[in-house]
């Protein structure tokens, strides 16, 4: 397991470059009126992609998270660029993250984080037929790349290091994809 990194500080900002805070004022059916607080996304959205090595095998990435301070094990995924498709920035950030592009890429759903206080959604691709191709990525270091049967998934949950929940919902997705279960109405 890589060294935790060391938090020099901590402040509190009113905005980042990643995200702002937006007032709602609401009212509903009923009369009641209500201002809700969410956090506005200043990005295009995102991608979590679902990288099949063979027909059983995921890659999954170990990545630090800065907002539980520790490694997670889970999917590529990242933001879309300007100007950039959920498959094009799909296949931008398999090539950064893991090393490979894929042939096959299937947009299976969208995932919200948060829907009560966050504006932000990720598409979840599934990609498959990899070849193996590496572009330079935005990453402070190189992630490590961890094979996964997706036979043994039930097992990838009992793990502490498993904890995000689009990862989670993805691979599931994914899995009932494959075996013909699944299918966005």
């Amino acid at each position: 397991m890589p060294k935790l990194p060391i938090i020099h500080a901590t402040r509190d900002v009113s905005d980042s470059r990643f995200l702002q805070v937006e007032q709602v004022d609401l009212e509903f059916s009923n009369g009641v009126r209500r201002t809700y607080e969410r956090l506005k996304g200043s990005g295009l959205g995102a991608v979590i992609i679902v990288p099949m090595l063979d027909d059983d095998t995921v890659l999954l990435v170990r990545e630090y998270g800065g907002g539980v301070g520790r490694y997670e094990l889970g999917l590529p995924k990242g933001r879309l660029d300007q100007d950039e498709t959920a498959e094009q920035g799909a296949e931008r950030e398999l090539k950064e993250e893991i090393g490979y592009g894929a042939h096959k890429l299937k947009i299976l759903h969208n995932l919200s984080l948060s829907p009560s206080y966050m504006t932000h959604m990720a598409h979840v691709v599934l990609a498959q037929d990899l070849y193996p191709e590496r572009l330079e990525g935005d990453e402070p270091e190189e992630l490590e790349v961890v094979p996964w049967k997706m036979s043994e998934l039930h097992t990838l949950l009992g793990r502490d290091d498993v904890t995000e929940g689009r990862s989670i919902a993805a691979l599931f997705m994914a899995r009932e994809y494959l075996a013909g279960r699944f299918q966005r109405t």
